[in-house]
């Protein structure tokens, strides 16, 4: 009879054991997973910083072409104009782009404000008259 205890017993410490070892597995796995999500995301974020570095040299050297541009339309007018008017017309053609692109913007500011989901809420609005009236009925 002690015999079959003991077997018991046994069987039972090894199914302890077998429980606190698939513990032990799963806690690990989970510390690797974070681990390797950590190197993961590190390398990502570096990828991240050198591909913004590069779109932020990118726009550098497209103001500098943008202003080799202009540049070159100031030369072109000075052949037919005194350089100080090829430079007015110039600047005066740059002032009506920005004006132009200042009054585009804030329209679609002003239609855009205020950040509101209203065709939302006048939905919501209507479904909910519609309920009282139903309930009052």
């Amino acid at each position: 009879m002690s015999s079959a205890k003991t077997s018991g017993n046994d069987h039972q410490e090894s199914v302890g054991e077998l429980v606190a070892q698939a513990s032990r597995q799963i806690s690990r796995l989970a510390r690797d997973e974070l681990r390797l999500a950590r190197v993961e995301m590190g390398e990502k974020g570096r990828r991240l910083g050198v591909g913004g570095g590069m779109l932020g040299g990118a726009g550098l050297l497209g103001m500098l072409t943008a202003q080799a541009l202009v540049a070159g339309a100031i030369a072109a007018l000075a052949l037919v104009l005194p350089v100080w008017a090829a430079a007015l017309v110039a600047a005066g053609v740059l002032a009506a782009a920005a004006a132009a692109l200042v009054t585009a913007g804030r329209r679609r500011i002003a239609r855009a404000l205020p950040p509101v989901p209203e065709e939302a809420l006048e939905g919501l609005k209507a479904d909910i008259s519609e309920k009282r009236l139903r309930t009052s009925l």
